[in-house]
């Protein structure tokens, strides 16, 4: 591999313990870290500290927003993620760090909310584009989401607000439209 390709292959944790760490991540089909202005646009949303609440990073790639929120103090972060090279760079990572609050998976994120019995305040949702799963998706993850949850979408634009949920903020960066929900009937306070 040569020094451009290595550069462009890690991603600089913004803040919280980790601050200014990288984080490394293989070439894979449709891999993409969110860029740093996008994450520091997204932490600011969500509150810079995420003490005591649990992550969901499904497909969870580079690793780069999960890692970003285990940074910032969240009590756990599961990280979802199929290919097996990647996940091998995720569980480095989590090594390095010393991350005791990252849990790394290997699996299919749409297969995972079929068995998985647990529930998330945060949940990061950035499958590659061309697998178009993020409605699919946002229609298996309210069983597994505690009340007041917020769910962050990375897409193409090509996105309609699914049936049941609001979208609390949104914003665009280069070619990612990304947007922050919340279950309709929360936001309304008919919980």
């Amino acid at each position: 591999m040569n020094h451009a390709s290595t550069a462009r292959n890690r991603v600089r944790i913004i803040s919280g313990q980790w601050r200014r760490r990288l984080i490394t991540f293989p070439d894979a089909e449709g891999l993409r870290p969110t860029p740093d202005a996008v994450r520091e646009k997204l932490f600011n949303w969500l509150g810079q500290e995420l003490h005591g609440l649990d992550c969901l990073d499904l497909f969870a790639g580079s690793g780069a927003l999960g890692f970003e929120a285990a940074s910032r103090g969240a009590r756990r972060v599961v990280m979802v993620e199929k290919n097996r090279v990647v996940l091998n760079a995720l569980q480095l990572s989590a090594a390095a760090l010393a991350a005791n609050n990252v849990v790394v998976l290997q699996g299919d994120g749409v297969k995972f909310l079929s068995e998985y019995r647990g529930c998330f305040d945060v949940v990061f949702l950035d499958p590659p584009y061309a697998a178009g799963l993020q409605v699919q998706v946002l229609a298996a993850l309210p069983p597994h989401l505690n009340s007041g949850a917020s769910v962050y979408v990375e897409h193409d634009g090509d996105l309609a607000t699914p049936a049941g949920w609001k979208v609390w903020r949104q914003g665009r960066s280069g070619k990612a439209h990304f947007c922050l929900l919340k279950q309709a009937q929360e936001q309304d306070g008919h919980v």
